[in-house]
């Protein structure tokens, strides 16, 4: 058998296991699943199965683990002057890999969701934020500030950083709950647009325009 036809059929079957699974989870917890209901539910059998998994929650990881470097992949493909110039672009591209897996995602980050998986989802755009961070808003090498932040009070970089990120990211998680929970009524580009309002103007975006 040519390599290519292998590793399409490879592919082919732990597809259909991850949409068994998907399937399952909508109504089960990961811990009531069992090896013998996926293989049924995919038509295989679990020596099949055991090829591809040591167990459900191996299948469970790997899931997650190949999501988590999708988003990866996504963010590091833009510039931290992206999210400053364009952000829409930037949570578009995020959105679209969203929906997508919309059916996974929907499970690990709802009500009786993966708490490890949102918290590693919130580590990596961190790690992204933060590299971004430091190349807008530190000094250069020369000493020279290359932007200058404007925070109110007393409150250090870093807290505002911390306090921006938290902000941003746990309101992203909640637009995205939202998003999912009302049949992703909006395209990837158009939630993208009204995020970059919401990050750009804030309440303002409520406010009636001045009548002429």
């Amino acid at each position: 058998m040519k390599e290519e036809t292998l590793d399409r059929r490879i592919r082919k079957t732990r597809r259909v296991i991850r949409q068994c699974l998907t399937e399952l989870l909508k109504t089960k917890r990961i811990q009531d699943i069992t090896v013998r209901e996926i293989s049924e539910k995919a038509d295989i059998n679990r020596g099949t199965f055991y090829l591809h998994y040591k167990d459900i929650f191996d299948l469970m990881e790997q899931i997650e683990n190949e999501l988590l470097e999708e988003l990866e992949d996504v963010l590091n493909h833009f510039k931290a002057s992206d999210l400053l110039s364009n952000p829409a672009l930037v949570f578009s591209r995020v959105f679209q890999l969203v929906k997508d897996n919309s059916d996974m995602v929907a499970i690990l980050i709802g009500q009786n969701g993966d708490i490890n998986f949102v918290n590693r989802l919130k580590r990596i755009v961190r790690e992204k934020c933060l590299k971004d961070w430091m190349e807008l808003f530190r000094p250069d090498s020369d000493g020279s500030q290359k932007r200058v932040l404007c925070v109110s009070g007393t409150v250090s970089d870093d807290s505002a950083f911390e306090a921006y990120y938290s902000f941003t990211v746990t309101g992203c998680i909640g637009l995205v709950q939202y998003w999912l929970d009302s049949g992703l009524r909006e395209t990837p580009e158009q939630l993208a647009a009204l995020v970059e309002q919401i990050i750009l103007k804030g309440l303002r975006l409520f406010q009636p325009e001045p009548s002429a």
